[in-house]
């Protein structure tokens, strides 16, 4: 039990942070892994220990009241400290041994960062690498100080990170040769409005929408997209296993993904953004996994990752002693 006037621990403050950031409870319960009544509680606590309401409660979330501003930035102060704290302990460990933490868009962090791994951890067995694969923002994580460094295709808010541009992802649509053989070969755009089904990725659900209306506009979704999903390993069992004609990034077919690239000329691209605190780009292991990061998005060594749009046939010929019995596989080549 709290007492009046008993000054707050940091873990109130940091829930109150989460809330109001995220404007509920129920946004700060999801992040904090709590449930939104043990959030309502703690924030119940705070404001009896503080003596002051910090929130005005709404049907759509929760505002700050004039105290929940004074205490805001407050607490971001001690956030900062506490954060500065955690990043200069790392300095003080052991050179390239210890835990690296990285935040990453699900998707090239299940097809493409980890089966990379492999030569990082052979040359760093005393690494552990903690991948935390997410379709929410990475940067948050690093920001909080809960991941050293982020990859990630949405540009992150600058908040004093290190923000570097590594590559950029080109997205095509795909079909997988059960599905061409069941319902054939799309070869433009007006075929696939009329004649087959797609499989939509999301992970913001306005900005889905928002490319959907663009192409079909006043079509419903209804009859005529198959499956909707907010996590890329689900949308690429769709496509591979012929549910639907959908969108994959150019690197899958670098990996042997069985699949057959649509000659339509309907291409998404998004820049690839790496972000680190700069304090943690002094700590030894960290800077090499963020050297090596840099070397695993190079367009020079895989030309899928250029600005320019390469056409996955054509990835062979770009390459030096790359990846071509992979390439040749995804194309069914011997």
């Amino acid at each position: 039990m709290t007492c009046p006037g008993a000054a707050p621990d940091w873990e109130s403050i940091r829930i109150f942070l989460e809330v109001a950031r995220g404007g509920s409870f129920r946004t700060a319960a999801a992040r904090l892994r709590m449930t939104g009544h043990g959030i309502a509680r703690r924030i119940e606590q705070l404001e009896r220990q503080i003596g002051a309401m910090l929130f005005t409660r709404h049907r759509d979330g929760v505002r700050l009241t004039a105290a929940g501003h004074h205490l805001l930035s407050c607490a971001e102060q001690m956030e900062e400290a506490s954060l500065g704290f955690v990043r200069r302990r790392g300095m003080l460990t052991q050179p390239l041994r210890g835990e690296i933490r990285i935040a990453c868009t699900e998707g090239l962090g299940t097809f493409w960062v980890t089966p990379r791994l492999l030569e990082f951890a052979r040359a760093h067995p005393q690494i552990l690498v903690d991948l935390h694969c997410s379709m929410l923002r990475p940067d948050d994580l690093v920001t909080r100080a809960q991941a050293d460094l982020a990859i990630q295709i949405e540009q992150p808010a600058p908040r004093d990170l290190i923000i570097r541009k590594i590559g950029r992802m080109h997205i095509i649509p795909c079909a997988s040769k059960s599905y061409v053989a069941t319902y054939g070969l799309p070869k433009a755009k007006q075929e696939i409005g009329e004649r087959h089904r797609i499989v939509l990725m999301y992970a913001d659900q306005g900005k889905a929408r928002e490319y959907y209306d663009q192409q079909f506009p006043d079509r419903p979704q209804t009859g005529f997209v198959a499956m909707r999903t907010n996590v890329s390993t689900a949308l690429y069992a769709a496509i591979v296993n012929g549910l639907a004609v959908g969108w994959l990034p150019t690197y899958y077919f670098a990996i042997g993904t069985p699949v057959i690239p649509l000659d339509i000329d309907w291409v998404y691209s998004f820049d690839i953004w790496l972000s680190f605190h700069p304090d943690l780009g002094q700590v030894p292991r960290v800077r090499r996994m963020i050297d090596w990061v840099v070397e695993e998005f190079d367009p020079q060594k895989y030309p899928w990752f250029g600005d320019e749009f390469v056409h996955p046939s054509a990835f062979d010929k770009h390459l030096r002693g790359g990846l071509p019995g992979e390439i040749d596989a995804a194309f069914g080549r011997p």
